[in-house]
């Protein structure tokens, strides 16, 4: 979650090398750093629940699901994100030696009341160019909802949203599960 941002260019090499050492997390967006803050309760269940239904899934296909980190670069080193989940199924990716994945067929984010209008708007822009990315989903912890984004044959993207009682489909990953299995043992909600 952005929490403050820096007031001077970084390049993305000191960046690298700055976040190697930092005991806090940081978001990089074309030469600007931004600290990340702590999660809720219900984000770091939600984050664990969707983390494990996605790595029991995929188990022994060759895509592996990161949780939440693991930077996902994009656009040759313009941004570096930390998704709350990625799924890459790219051989680049589980070869390489950095600490960020490049080739992400699915993005998943919990939402926050800080991070949520940057999170569909700006940074969604951001994934957009992705040219590997197939599926942006974004979790609401607050209230049963999930909207997926799913990039159609045209290279449209299409919002698929999912309530309470439904089943969420996350097509990039061949997944199916009950939208309560997300939310389980979060207070209030599921």
């Amino acid at each position: 979650m952005v929490v403050s941002k820096s007031c001077t260019y970084v390049s993305p090499e000191d960046y690298l090398a700055r976040e190697k050492i930092s005991q806090i997390k940081h978001e990089y967006r074309q030469g600007e750093i931004y600290a990340m803050a702590g999660a809720s309760k219900a984000h770091v269940i939600i984050t664990g629940n969707i983390g494990t239904l996605l790595r029991n899934h995929l188990r022994g296909t060759g895509c592996i699901p990161y949780i939440a980190d693991l930077k996902v670069m994009l656009n040759t080193s313009s941004f570096y994100y930390y998704p709350d989940v990625a799924v890459s199924c790219d051989e680049r990716d589980k070869n390489a030696a950095e600490d960020f994945i490049c080739y992400p067929r699915l993005i998943v984010e919990v939402l926050s009341p800080t991070t949520a209008a940057f999170d569909r708007g700006e940074k969604f822009a951001d994934y957009r160019a992705c040219e590997s990315l197939q599926e942006y989903v974004l979790i609401n912890p607050e209230k049963v909802g999930v909207d997926c984004f799913r990039r159609n044959p045209e290279g449209l993207w299409v919002l698929y949203p999912y309530i309470q009682g439904q089943e969420v489909e996350l097509n990039s990953v061949n997944f199916k599960c009950a939208i309560a299995s997300i939310y389980e043992d979060v207070i209030g909600l599921g």
